[in-house]
C-alpha cells in the first residue's frame, strides 16, 4: 500500500484504523450519540474525548487516524494530541477537503457543511490542515466525489493535487451516494502526465450497503489503497439497532455487533483499512475484537441477508438526525 510506514505495522489491529468523524464535532448522525458523548458538549469536553479514544487506540496497536476539515476541530484535536507526545512517530495521518464546516459548534445549525470541490476551496482547506497538521499529514482526500464531482474534471485541481504529492502527501478520494461504483471507476481513469493520480479510494461499505464492493476491488488491482468507512452504517448495525441475523450471529461468538459486522468486511481481500467510529473507548475495545473474529460459511450466508438496495440505504441515511 502507499503507506509504507502502515504497511510495516505489525500489530494485529494494524488494519483498523480510528475515524474521529463522531468526535471532532458537536452534531453528527450516527444513531446513539446522545448516550455516547457528555450532554454538554464543549470544546474542552470533546478534545478530552477524542484524546481519550486516541490514547486508547495507539495502545491497542491502532496506527492510521482519519480526520477532515468538516469534522468539525477534528484535525485540532489530532494535531494537539500528537503535539504532546513527540516520541510517537508511526501514527499515519489521512485528512480530506472538499466540504466546510459551518454549524458553529452547534447540534442546532440547519446547515452543518457545504460541499465544494473547487480549486479556490482546495487552497484554502489545504492552508488550513498544514497550519495544524504541518508534515504529519500522509494522505489528503478529496471529501465525497460523485460521478458528477467537477473533481473528476477540472485539469486545474488536477495539476495543484499533482504538486503536493510530488512533495509526498499521498492524494486519494472518498465517495459517497448510490452511484460510488461510476465514482471509483470515473477517478481510476484520472491522470496526470499519464500517470495515476489518486492512490487511495475511502468508500462506505458494510453489511447493508455493498454495491461499491465490485469497483472497490478493481480499485485495489490498480494499486490503490481501499478504506472502508461507515463499516457500523451510522449506528445501525450495533446493538440495540442491529438487525435480528446479526444479532444472531453475534450471539454465537459471544461478541458484539460492532465486531461482527466489521470482521465482515476485514475479510474482503480489498479492504485495506477499515474505519472504527468508535465515540467511546468501551465502543472501540469492542470493534476491535473484529480482528480475531473467525465467521464460517453459514453466518456469512446469513449476514448477506441483510443487504439494502443502494437508493434505499442512501435514502435512509439522509433521513437520519444531527444529534
Amino acid at each position: 500500500m502507499p503507506f509504507a510506514r502502515l504497511a510495516s505495522a505489525t500489530t494485529p489491529t494494524c488494519h483498523i484504523g480510528l475515524g474521529l468523524a463522531a468526535v471532532g464535532r458537536p452534531g453528527y448522525i450516527n444513531l446513539g450519540r446522545e448516550q455516547d458523548l457528555p450532554p454538554v458538549r464543549t470544546v474542552d469536553a470533546l478534545r478530552e474525548r477524542t484524546h481519550e479514544l486516541l490514547d486508547a487506540a495507539y495502545a491497542q496497536g491502532v496506527r492510521y487516524v482519519d480526520v477532515a476539515r468538516s469534522y468539525g476541530r477534528s484535525e485540532e484535536f489530532l494535531a494537539d494530541w500528537l503535539n504532546a507526545r513527540p516520541d510517537i512517530a508511526d501514527v499515519v495521518v489521512g485528512s480530506k477537503w472538499g466540504y466546510t464546516y459551518t454549524a458553529g459548534w452547534s447540534t442546532e445549525a440547519e446547515r452543518h457543511e457545504v460541499k465544494d470541490h473547487g480549486v479556490a476551496t482546495y487552497e484554502r482547506q489545504r492552508a488550513e490542515t498544514a497550519a495544524l497538521l504541518g508534515d504529519r499529514l500522509d494522505l489528503y482526500q478529496i471529501h465525497s466525489v460523485t460521478p458528477d464531482s467537477p473533481a473528476l474534471t477540472d485539469k486545474e485541481l488536477h495539476a495543484r493535487l499533482a504538486e503536493a504529492a510530488a512533495q509526498g502527501i499521498t492524494m486519494g478520494f472518498s465517495t459517497s451516494g448510490p452511484a460510488q461504483a461510476d465514482a471509483i471507476r470515473a477517478a481510476l481513469a484520472v491522470t496526470v502526465d499519464g500517470e495515476p493520480l489518486f492512490r487511495t479510494v475511502q468508500s462506505t461499505y458494510n453489511l447493508l450497503e455493498t454495491s461499491a464492493a465490485p469497483a472497490l476491488a478493481e480499485a485495489h488491482d490498480a494499486g490503490l489503497t481501499v478504506i472502508v468507512k461507515e463499516g457500523m452504517a451510522n449506528g445501525r448495525l450495533a446493538d440495540p439497532h442491529a438487525p435480528e441475523a446479526l444479532k444472531a450471529v453475534a450471539a454465537e461468538t459471544s461478541l458484539g455487533c460492532d465486531a461482527i459486522a466489521l470482521a465482515a468486511i476485514l475479510r474482503r481481500p480489498w479492504a485495506g483499512v477499515v474505519l472504527s467510529g468508535a465515540a467511546t473507548t468501551g465502543q472501540l475495545a469492542s470493534n476491535l475484537h473484529a480482528a480475531a473474529v473467525d465467521l464460517d460459511e453459514d453466518q456469512l450466508a446469513r449476514l448477506e441477508t441483510l443487504v439494502e438496495e443502494p437508493a434505499a440505504y442512501w435514502e435512509r441515511r439522509g433521513q437520519l438526525p444531527w444529534h
